[in-house]
């Protein structure tokens, strides 16, 4: 019996290399994606922001997923990613089932796709990708599209548990202003990180810097994402490091969701988004803001 045990403990480490190697990027392009389409683990989901895009075009065997089945605001109008049986049964409406490599794009950059990445991170599905460029650079490049809406067979998805622990708590955001371990980052625009004179509760978390989201994203090069090193710069400028813990936050963790993305795709592994951002923190009587344009 130890002989057995002992041969396939051996066989089990010859194969981990290839196990580990099958890990899906966090983002491929369209020349990946289109040699894979075929591919029976594969699901292609479609989040542009408009149902009508998905119903003139979208890419072959896309099934359609609305930013808004994503997502749920309580009474407060403060903005939380749906969990639990609920997640579960949009994903089994999808036809997604655990062992399914996902590809998500939408047609702004990767402002939609970005939510459900870090959904799934959280959760812990195993294989997540978003396309770079998503629908537009599809397009500009050439490759085929098509018209047809798509129907999944609704299966049953088991959320896996426990994933990546990239949620920002206010608790978590109240103790990373007091220790300073954690560096902040407020992708909002200039005018909401600065805050407004008339009102009360405006601005930005104290110490947070002014990082817009939209940096990462190269509009002009058919929505690709921003290069690398000039991105890389530009966090450390902002006192954003690998190795050191970083909070991203918005308005409603939408943008937020993107520079997490961003910061991961990039080879940050400490970075967490505060999904009830500013909607939340603004909210909250005790929780400081500071107005202006430094951190």
């Amino acid at each position: 019996m130890n002989d057995i045990r002992t041969v396939f403990l051996a066989l089990l480490l010859l194969l981990l290399p290839a196990f580990q190697a099958q890990a899906a990027p966090m983002m491929v392009d369209g020349t990946w994606l289109e040699q894979h389409l075929g591919d029976s683990n594969l699901v292609v989901v479609d989040m542009s922001m408009e149902d009508t895009q998905y119903q003139r075009f979208h890419l072959p065997g896309a099934v359609r997923l609305p930013y808004n089945a994503l997502i749920q605001k309580n009474r407060n109008g403060v903005t939380r990613i749906v969990g639990g049986q609920r997640l579960s049964n949009v994903l089994g409406l999808l036809g997604i089932e655990e062992t399914d490599h996902i590809v998500v794009y939408d047609d702004m950059g990767g402002l939609q796709a970005a939510r459900l990445f870090w959904t799934l991170e959280q959760t812990g599905h195993p294989q997540v990708s978003v396309l770079d460029g998503g629908l537009v650079k599809w397009i500009l490049d050439g490759r085929k599209v098509s018209n047809q809406p798509v129907k999944p067979q609704r299966v049953q998805y088991r959320l896996a548990g426990k994933g990546r622990d990239n949620n920002a708590d206010l608790r978590q955001v109240q103790t990373a202003i007091k220790d300073g371990n954690s560096a902040l980052l407020d992708v909002r625009s200039k005018q909401e990180y600065a805050g407004s004179p008339k009102a009360k509760r405006s601005g930005h978390i104290p110490g947070a810097r002014w990082w817009p989201w939209e940096q990462a994203v190269d509009f002009k090069q058919s929505f690709v994402a921003a290069n690398p090193e000039m991105l890389l710069q530009k966090l450390a400028q902002a006192g954003v490091e690998k190795g050191k813990s970083t909070i991203v936050y918005c308005q409603s963790g939408h943008r937020a969701a993107h520079t997490y993305l961003t910061l991961r795709r990039l080879g940050f592994d400490q970075v967490r988004m505060y999904d009830g951002s500013m909607a939340e923190w603004s909210q909250t009587p005790d929780a400081p803001l500071k107005k202006g344009l430094t951190p």
